[in-house]
């Protein structure tokens, strides 16, 4: 069992070798990493960072120190609210957020392109997981509670379950937005104007603006669509926000941004989006059906990297293009899950063979939370930092992938995949043998990932002693 941690002491051990609160900007935190800002980064030492017990990694990153400590770094940010000098800015928006920027700027159109998407599906997950799970709640409810589905409580929770979906790009524009430092709140203007346009289309009535036709999509339950209006809104909202006068800006750039992104999106973005989205779930289904295991096998062997880059939220589009075509999830989601737990079973495999109560510690955390599919504590905490636990995560991820690839394995609902999802892959319909293989899956994915691990690292103990 992993020990208590001493919050305050890892606190105080973090100022010390920042060179004291003084030499602190300020702090923040996100869902695995303190973010430390510096006056002078002359004065941090970054060898003695890494070696105060509980700090997992440290990263830098644009000139920002993240100390990598894991989904409780919220507890220890705590402390340093108490410390009297220090500006405690609060939490932001996601974990790979620096990290990405930084990528972004070296790696091109590409990787901006994946760190944009990724950046805005991450503050989202929340509400995804929330709603998405919610539907296989309304699958137990039926199928094992007698629950009508003409019931008040089936209704509710029903209604909880479409409104995640249907109302997305509301969230999506919100996000999209904030990661481009625009309105988010206009960004959700966005999203709930193609809603609403969404609504009010009517059979065998052609809208047009300005003598130019309007297409009728359905904008529910899309992200392309709103995140390239929300892209051309930016540089419509900056660009007036530069050039107007101060004293007409509260007025005149909100509503001349929405008069001319509107119009636009819903002529020409909007239809270039959802053209993409379907491009996108056409090709990938076409990858997915020339060879399951070998598509789905990928996934699983690859889902470590995707985290450790920050790269695993930017899949969330090509999910929904799933959901959307086939009703499920057969690819990312279901090659994810054995990934998962095979990270959570690398890891427990390091705690049995390892002499350190430190690294002992840690691996069992991590390795808890990994089973449960948060994986960003065991990949920057043990995988990448031992190496042959990653070896053995792969090939556990792997192997599970390709099973699951061949014995059609699917994610019915947006959640963290891993076993604490274990109604995601309930069928509506009630039978349970999707469920079933989901489990053996990922059973086998932990036990394989385990037993390789465990070979691998006794290997490295005979040659190293430590």
């Amino acid at each position: 069992m992993a020990a208590k941690k001493d919050y305050a002491g890892i606190a105080a051990a973090i100022v010390q070798v920042c060179g004291g609160a003084a030499n602190i900007r300020n702090v923040t935190h996100c869902m695995t990493r303190l973010r430390v800002n510096l006056v002078d980064t002359g004065k941090i030492d970054e060898v003695a960072a890494k070696q105060i017990p509980g700090v997992l990694n440290l990263v830098v990153q644009n000139g920002e120190y993240q100390f990598v400590i894991g989904q409780d770094v919220a507890q220890l940010y705590e402390e340093f609210e108490k410390i009297e000098g220090i500006d405690a800015a609060g939490e932001v928006d996601d974990a790979a957020a620096a990290k990405e920027d930084a990528q972004a700027a070296k790696g091109g159109v590409a990787n901006a392109v994946l760190s944009f998407i990724g950046g805005t599906f991450s503050p989202v997950i929340p509400v995804l997981v929330a709603g998405g799970l919610t539907g296989a709640v309304l699958t137990l409810l039926t199928t094992f509670a007698g629950v009508s589905s003409d019931s008040g409580t089936y209704q509710v929770f029903y209604y909880l379950n479409q409104a995640t979906f249907y109302f997305l790009p509301v969230f999506i524009g919100f996000s999209a937005a904030q990661r481009l430092k625009s309105n988010g709140f206009l960004g959700a203007f966005l999203g709930a104007t193609l809603l609403f346009f969404t609504m009010n289309i009517q059979e065998d009535v052609t809208l047009d603006f300005l003598g130019i036709p309007v297409q009728s999509i359905t904008y529910n339950s899309t992200v392309f669509p709103v995140i390239l209006g929300v892209l051309f809104m930016s540089v419509v909202y900056r660009f007036l926000q530069r050039n107007m006068p101060v004293y007409l800006r509260t007025i005149f750039v909100p509503l001349i941004t929405m008069l001319i992104t509107v119009p636009v999106t819903l002529i020409v973005l909007g239809p270039i989006g959802n053209t993409v989205g379907t491009w996108l779930s056409d090709g990938v289904l076409a990858i997915y059906r020339v060879a399951p295991p070998l598509a789905v096998a990928i996934i699983g062997l690859g889902t470590p990297w995707l985290v450790f880059f920050g790269m695993n939220n930017a899949t969330y589009p090509i999910v929904f293009a799933l959901l959307a075509e086939v009703g499920s999830d057969p690819l990312i989601c279901t090659g994810m899950a054995p990934a998962n737990v095979a990270v959570g079973g690398a890891c427990l495999a390091v705690a049995l063979i390892s002499k350190s109560v430190e690294k002992r510690s840690v691996a069992v955390g991590a390795g808890v939370t990994a089973l449960c599919g948060i994986t960003e504590p065991a990949v920057y905490g043990v995988l990448f930092t031992e190496r042959f636990p990653l070896v053995g995560a792969m090939v556990g991820g792997g192997i599970g992938g390709l099973i699951a690839g061949f014995v059609g394995m699917t994610q019915y609902v947006i959640s963290t995949p891993g076993f604490i999802s274990f109604a995601a892959y309930i069928n509506p319909d009630g039978t349970g043998g999707n469920l079933m293989w989901s489990m053996i899956v990922m059973v086998l994915a932990v036990v394989i990932a385990f037993v390789v691990t465990y070979v691998l690292g006794k290997r490295e103990l005979a040659k190293t002693g430590v």
